[in-house]
């Protein structure tokens, strides 16, 4: 006589249990890094490097088209583009490009130095992210004015330890 290989059934309570539990882990991750009010903190950090960026200049929005996810899935390579609105010519061009995020261990993310011989000033890279924040690209102009943009990125899975 054979036997058959044992099946195993999958009963209407071991069912019930296994769809309950996924219910509560997915429901957990899912407000995992969601920020309890509607702005979010800045680090003391962020403020520091920022003060020293701005040396108390108001910088001016709209000149830059700051480009990344909505949703990073994974803090650990958040891509990102930053395209400044500039001739690039020896009179008017942008001299630098800073990155920061407001709530990261390290808010200076980047700085990528550029000169009239970039042609476009358009830059892209990839960051880490260790929760939901706020990034910024502020760019440095060749006449001392600065111009700013942000771009909130809710991130799943943080990628910084600290």
């Amino acid at each position: 006589m054979t036997e058959l290989p044992h099946i195993q059934i999958l009963t209407r309570r071991s069912f019930v249990v296994s769809a309950a539990a996924g219910l509560c882990l997915s429901s957990r991750l899912a407000h995992a890094e969601t920020p309890s009010s509607g702005t979010l903190e800045r680090s003391t950090l962020f403020n520091e490097d920022f003060r020293a960026l701005t040396a108390g200049a108001a910088p001016v929005e709209g000149k830059i088209v700051l480009e990344l996810p909505e949703i990073a899935e994974n803090g650990n390579f958040v891509p990102v583009t930053i395209t400044v609105d500039s001739p690039m010519t020896a009179e008017n061009h942008v001299k630098a490009i800073h990155l920061l995020s407001t709530s990261n261990p390290v808010a200076k993310v980047a700085t990528f130095h550029l000169s009239p011989f970039n042609a476009v000033a358009r830059v892209q890279s990839r960051m880490r992210l260790s929760k939901t924040q706020d990034v910024i690209a502020l760019a440095q102009m060749s006449d001392g004015t600065l111009a700013i943009a942000t771009t909130l990125v809710k991130v799943t899975i943080g990628g910084c330890s600290g």
